[in-house]
């Protein structure tokens, strides 16, 4: 109700009889300030309260790191050499396809259709290495 009443001294235009109802006006206002607040209360995330201890996050192995990097390297040296540059650029690199385009000298829609049969050939590749996921 606070709200609604300072709103109304702060912005006397908008209670001008000739634009409409003052009494709808304060009722309109009162009432998105109220759905206003209930958004805020729903989208925020409710605390949680116990007497136990969070469990420490998993220690990164850096021996799987490791043998994934060499799993995904020995895959790309089994691609085909345009396949494997073509992923090397855009993901590797990060580079845009535009940019990855510039570099091969190659039109960005070559560029799209290499990364698209490219991965689908990483995928087999992975999964004649015994890979899955």
């Amino acid at each position: 109700m606070q709200e609604t009443l300072l709103r109304a001294w702060r912005h006397p235009e908008s209670l001008d009889p000739r634009r409409g109802s003052v009494r709808a006006w304060l009722f309109t206002t009162a009432r998105n300030l109220a759905i206003d607040a209930w958004r805020r209360r729903s989208s925020r995330v409710g605390e949680v309260y116990t007497d136990e201890l969070p469990e420490p996050p998993p220690a990164v192995d850096e021996t799987e790191r490791a043998v994934e990097a060499w799993t995904v390297a020995e895959a790309l040296n089994r691609l085909s050499p345009t396949h494997r540059e073509v992923l090397v650029e855009c993901f590797y690199q990060g580079r845009s396809v535009t940019e990855a385009a510039s570099r091969l000298g190659v039109p960005p829609g070559t560029v799209k259709s290499r990364t698209h049969y490219a991965l689908r050939s990483l995928r087999l590749v992975l999964a004649e290495m015994g890979v899955t996921g």
